[in-house]
Order: structure tokens, then sequence, then C-alpha cells
């Protein structure tokens, strides 16, 4: 059966949760989660809610989910470790060296594959079972069929989110909150740009971004047949009473295997509805998925008033408990409790007396031990056995059954044993570079010129698929000693595969032996290839742990974070040769959706679409592999007269990113950051290098 998974984003969500048929919850601690906005636990909070939890055969799951700095990873670890002694049933990470960390420092404790890690094939859900995750949350933009393939092949569980918000861009790809507000999507702080008004063109009255909730409730059946282990109810940031209302209705259609009743179907929407719901990603149809959020009415607040009502004041959560019970002639009355978990409990009472009437008899005992009302029993099995003429007052046997289920709800809620290790040493960096290699990244052929050839990169960075098609123009630069690196797409699907395996096999047997990879699950395939690996940035390698995990995992360089400030840069333990981008348009989000198409009605991949927010800013959309679209910034990051910084970072090479520049503009940028001109973009931005994120 499938596990249901329900957000606690408070105490009184935890409550919520459980007792509206959760088998799991998932809850953050600390600043080291993606929803840092929540009300998240204390450590005392933490501890009672895990207790909670387990006295109710309800799983916990902590999330660890966003990018660490080598200064908080001690601090990232503690927390995992006091979550873990405390009880926690797994915790969910994106940062890849926080795995190494967590694997080494506890070795015992689960760790899933957070959604954060863009998990979009069956190679990704490999990778993190090499990494020794157990398992995988995949990506949201997956149809059904592609969740089946992978579920069915994959060596550790997969989990699904079936309800809630959906992101517009591709789980821990999105940069728009952290690059135009400081506030990190990758670091739990992210301020939902997507939800804003944008112009296409038009007036500024649309939202092209704003995704309408998802909702699979009536697709349970298809998802548990397709091997999916877990379905996940999006909502941390919620009320409590919508995580009571969507679980208890999930809860009972995936117990009682049916689908959902009209009227449940208007529960769900009247909780929380973006204009209905959408199932675009889960079909495979994508073209009406867009809503912006509608304000809960009075109905509403009668249906949450109800529902807290419900969990507030009482037990709708029972255990199943076995009592056995004997009385005996000059001998305390003892009592035996134990669940289907193996937990068991003994207690003993008051020596039973000569009875003066009617003793005690079975059925009596029977009948006062299974009274467990109030508790989060419900007693399945009764026996007793009491010896004739004997007497005991009511309120006697009523204490030997608080003490039986007292003794047994501390059984159960005591935490596994598991090791502790210790936190993996600070890997070594190679040694300096003095003169970082140059590098130029292109987005299309017209962009590889005779003109940029003449600048003499060591590198030469462009699409595969480009690559493959205009090897010629590639080869302008190749004569002039650059080295080919052919860039994956960051979003690769198992149907995709195969043509973006011939591609690279093509481009292989041209001479191009690298390629630059922005997603685990993409390593596999570039090496079956025959590929050397470069990390590229979709990798969010933001501390030296990571670094060590792409070193081991066989990558020869890594892009490091643009999240990061150039000072924790240089400050990185580089066990690979590290590169940043220094120039171009940082993507904000790759998408599944299709702006071109929306804003144009029609497929029209050869027109330009520019976005516009309520600042004026203009952001270009271009389309990427699989016609997905990528989201560029509005303003050019340009670091061109930051040399003596840079150069003082130890880093391997610098990367100047084209995307919507000309092919002389291509060149007069290159040259401005040679010294040979003075151009400067009009409107430029220093990145995160200097301000940081929240």
């Amino acid at each position: 059966m499938l596990e249901l998974l329900s957000p606690a984003g408070s105490p009184e969500a935890v409550i919520a949760a459980v007792q509206n048929g959760a088998d799991a919850i998932y809850m953050g601690m600390g600043n080291f989660n993606a929803r840092r906005g929540a009300k998240n636990f204390n450590d005392e909070e933490f501890e009672k809610a895990v207790r909670y939890c387990r006295i109710r055969g309800c799983k916990v799951y902590v999330t660890l989910n966003t990018l660490v700095g080598d200064r908080e990873m001690e601090a990232a670890v503690a927390a995992a470790r006091l979550a873990s002694q405390k009880g926690a049933d797994a915790i969910l990470v994106q940062d890849l060296g926080l795995v190494r960390a967590i694997r080494q420092a506890l070795p015992d404790i689960p760790i899933h594959a957070s959604t954060q890690m863009s998990i979009h094939n069956l190679a990704g859900v490999e990778a993190a079972a090499e990494m020794g995750l157990t398992r995988a949350v995949l990506a949201r933009e997956l149809s059904l069929e592609q969740i089946k393939f992978i579920s069915q092949h994959a060596s550790i569980e997969t989990e699904i989110f079936v309800h809630g918000a959906l992101c517009f861009c591709h789980s821990g790809q999105c940069y728009m909150s952290s690059l135009i507000g400081r506030r990190s999507g990758n670091r739990g702080m992210c301020a939902q740009p997507c939800r804003m008004q944008y112009s296409l063109g038009g007036r500024m009255d649309d939202y092209p971004l704003s995704l309408k909730d998802n909702c699979l409730v009536d697709r349970l059946q298809e998802i548990e047949e397709a091997g999916v282990k877990c379905v996940k109810i999006e909502g941390r940031m919620k009320r409590p009473e919508y995580t009571a209302i969507v679980t208890k209705i999930y809860s009972k259609a995936i117990k009682e295997q049916r689908q959902p009743t009209p009227e449940e179907m208007s529960s769900l929407e009247r909780a929380f509805s973006r204009q209905g719901f959408t199932q675009g990603y889960f079909s495979g149809d994508k073209q009406d998925m867009f809503g912006t959020r509608q304000d809960t009415d009075r109905d509403s607040e009668k249906m949450f008033t109800l529902a807290r009502r419900a969990y507030a004041e009482g037990e709708m959560r029972r255990v199943p408990v076995h009592f056995y019970t004997v009385a005996e002639k000059a001998q305390p009355i003892k009592g035996i409790a134990f669940d289907d978990d193996g937990n068991h409990a003994v207690a003993y009472g008051a020596v039973p007396e000569r009875a003066k009437g009617q003793g005690l008899t079975d059925a009596y005992l029977t009948e006062q031990m299974f009274k467990t009302g109030g508790t989060p029993y419900n007693c399945v099995e009764n026996k007793a056995k009491a010896d004739p003429g004997l007497y005991l007052p009511a309120a006697e046997i009523n204490e030997l059954r608080r003490k039986l289920v007292s003794e047994l709800s501390e059984q159960r809620a005591i935490p596994p044993k598991r090791r502790l290790g210790t936190m993996p040493q600070r890997p070594k960096s190679k040694s300096v570079v003095t003169d970082p290699a140059m590098i130029f990244q292109v987005l299309t052929e017209e962009q590889l010129s005779p003109e940029l050839a003449a600048m003499k990169p060591k590198y030469i960075y462009v699409p595969l698929m480009v690559m493959a098609d205009h090897f010629d123009k590639v080869s302008l630069l190749t004569e002039k000693g650059a080295v080919p690196v052919a860039v994956l797409p960051r979003v690769i699907t198992d149907n995709e595969i195969k043509g973006v395996y011939n591609a690279l096999t093509k481009v292989f047997d041209l001479g191009v032996n690298e390629a630059l990879v922005g997603n685990l699950g993409h390593a596999m395939l570039a090496r079956q290839a025959g590929m050397k690996l470069r990390g590229d940035f979709g990798l969010n390698c933001f501390n030296s742990l990571t670094m060590e995990v792409l070193q081991q995992a066989g990558f020869i360089s890594a892009t490091a974070s643009f999240e990061l400030r150039l000072a924790q840069i240089k400050d990185l333990s580089k066990p690979i040769d590290t590169e940043i981008i220094l120039y171009g348009r940082l993507p904000l989000m790759v998408s599944d959706q299709c702006i071109i198409r929306h804003s144009a009605g029609r497929c029209n991949c050869q027109t330009p679409v520019q976005m516009s927010d309520r600042m004026g800013s203009v952001f270009p959309v271009v389309k990427e592999f699989g016609c997905r679209n990528v989201i560029y910034n509005a303003h050019k990051l340009y670091l061109a007269d930051k040399k003596e910084d840079l150069f003082s970072a130890g880093l391997w090479g610098l990367r100047m990113m084209f995307t919507t520049e000309s092919p002389r503009e291509c060149v007069e940028v290159v040259k401005g950051h040679m010294g040979l001109s003075d151009y400067k973009p009009n409107v430029l931005t220093r990145g995160l290098y200097y301000r940081g994120v929240d």
C-alpha cells in the first residue's frame, strides 16, 4: 500500500496530519530546510513531535534540504545527529556534500534525495543509490509513464508529489528569487517570484509563471501500480487545517482503494486552490496548467473550524493493542499489553481482596480492559483469567490499564539505536592556479564566428545539439587551439536519453571527449559515450565536500555555485579544477512550460520572447532542449573590472556565457575582458558574488 506523507510546518500541523491518517510526516528544524518561512521546530518541540508520532505509528522525515556552506556544515550535521538520536526515520537532503557528511557521521540513518536534487530520470535515481540514499523524490514534471519506467527499474524507493503547489521551474534549478531579491530557493528563502504579474508584450495583468496546484487523488491506484512507494502532499507553509483536510481525503482514498467523492473534491478545492487543479505534468497535457490563488470564503472557514475541532478534541488515530490480565489469590493483579510491532509492557496493581458478593470474573476484567477511549490505542484482543472469589475496585483495574498504556507508549517512543561516526575531513586543494583558463560558452551556432575564434579561448562550451549539427562552426575555434566541450541539457528524461546519447557519440567520433554536466543523472550517460566529465552550475556546488563528491564521481572540474560570494569561493577547498561564470545572463529558471508558445499562441521557437516585470526589467526567454524554456536574467553579470579578486580566488577557469548576444557583441565582450576595448554592458550586475544570499 502507498505510504502517505503529509506536511507538518508547525506542532499543530503534526497533530493534524497524524490524526487524519498520515503514514509519515515531513518537518523542518533550524535553518537547513527548504521552507525556512514555516514555523519549523526548536529542539524541545521537535522531540515532542517525534515522540507523538512514534507512539502513534507515524514516521518522521526531517528536511535538511538546502545548500550548506563550509562554515555551516558542522551545524547541519549536528541537526541531523539530533534528529537521528530523537528517533527520526529519515533525512531529506539536497546538498551532495551534506549527504557525504551525514553518511560518514551517521552511517545508519536513512537519507532520501529531496526533489531539490532535480532527479528526473532512472540514472539520477541510480546515482542517488550509489551515494547510499534509500529513496528519491522524483521531479514534479514527470508523466505517469516516465514515473512508471523509473520506479519499476530503480534499485531504491521512489516518491512523488501528488497534491499541492507546483513550481514553474525544475526544483533545485531556480535562481530567480536569489538573483533578483537575494532570497534563495536553494537556501529555503524563496520569495515566489513565479506568483507575480509579468507582461509578455501586452498589459501587466498576466501571471505566465503561476501554475495551478497539483491534484492526483483520483490517480492513486495507477501510481501504486507504477511502483511508487510514497505519495507526498505539499504544504508546510499552509495552515494545519489544510493539512488535516487533504490528508484525510487522501488517506481514505488509499486505504479504501476508491475514487474521491464529489464532496471530497469540493473540499480539496475549498481548502486551497488556484482556479482549480491540474494533472498536466502527470498526464502529459500541459496546455491548461495556469491559475492564481483564490481566497477562502465563509464555507471554507467553516470547514476549517470543523477540521480543527476534530483533530484537537480526541484521538482519531488508534494503534491496535492486545491485553492479557491475570487476577490470582494473594498476588498483585498483573497485566500484559503488546502491539503488532513487538513492543510489550508488564504492569502490576493491587492485591485482590476476598469477595463479599459477586467476585471478579473473566468477562468483567475483559470489559474493563477494553476501555481505551481517549488513548492512542484500540484494544483488538483481550484475554483475562480471574481466580474465583476475588474482588478489586474498578478504579484499581483502570489504574492497571493506565499503567500498561503508559508503559507501552514509553516502549514505542524509544528511538532506534544507531551508530555514531565522525565528520569527514576537509579535502585538500590542488595546487593554486595563477593563470585561469579563458572559457567561452555559446548558445547558438551564429555565435561561433571566425572573429570569436581569433580570441583564442582555452575552452569552448557548446550545446550538444548545436555541436552535433554544426561542427564545422565549432572547428573554427578548435583549429585555433580551443578544447571543445559538449554542454548537456540540464533536463534529460528517459525518453530523451537515446537522442542525447546518439548526439554524444557523434561528437565523440568528431574528436570531442569532454562534456559539461549539470545533473548527476547525466554523468553516467556522458561517461558511457566516452566523455570526460566537467561539472556545470546545475550541480549546485556550494561547499568543499561537494567538490570532493564530484571528484570521487570522476569529474575533472566543477563550477562553483553563483549563489556563493567570491570570498566563500576563495575559501573553498578545491580538490578538482574549479571555475566560475564571470560574464553573461545567468539562467533564472528552466521549465517544462513553453512561455514562447503561450506568448505567440503557437509554437514559434525562432521568435524571441521577452518577459517584463512591474519594475520594467526585461527577461529574455529562450528555447531549451526538449521544448523547454530558460528564463535569463535581465541584467548581465560583469566582473571584468574585478580581476584582482578573481585571480586571487584559486580558480582554474573563468567562463564567459553568451546567450542573447549577437556574434559581434560576443567579440566585443571578450575584447573588453582582455583589456582591448572599453566595452561594458549598459545594465550590469555583480550577481551574488559580493552580496551573497539569505
